[in-house]
């Protein structure tokens, strides 16, 4: 007989790394070889920026959260296999940041996450 135990992704650790900038925390809640696309104004639907496993991953998040801006999770949306999230960024000018990510889930971790980022202009 086999026995199957189902994890699932700490949305409580994810809202505490983002507001406390914890690069760290942020990339041990992915996959060792997961996938990350971002669409942005410099990075169209067409070419968007890929990220693949763990060490791209983590240098991009270490890149984010050393900048000088406040990170806080807004709306989440979770299921056994997928994570929704948003994340509401400020710059100390006052300038915002809205993410937008759609995550696959394997394992308790991110395998997948598609975000679409918009900045005001």
């Amino acid at each position: 007989m086999t026995t199957s135990t189902h994890t699932t992704i700490d949305v409580h650790a994810l809202r505490q790394a983002v507001g406390a900038r914890d690069a760290a925390t942020l990339e041990a809640l992915y996959a060792d070889d997961a996938v990350v696309e971002i669409v942005d104004a410099g990075n169209p639907p067409s070419t968007p920026m890929r990220l693949q496993g763990a060490t791209e991953i983590g240098a991009r998040l270490r890149d984010v959260y050393a900048r000088d801006m406040t990170h806080e999770v807004d709306v989440v949306a979770l299921t056994d296999d997928a994570l929704g999230f948003t994340v509401r960024c400020t710059y100390p000018d006052g300038g915002r940041v809205l993410c937008s990510s759609l995550a696959e889930l394997r394992d308790g971790r991110i395998a997948r996450e598609v975000i679409l980022q918009v900045w005001d202009s």
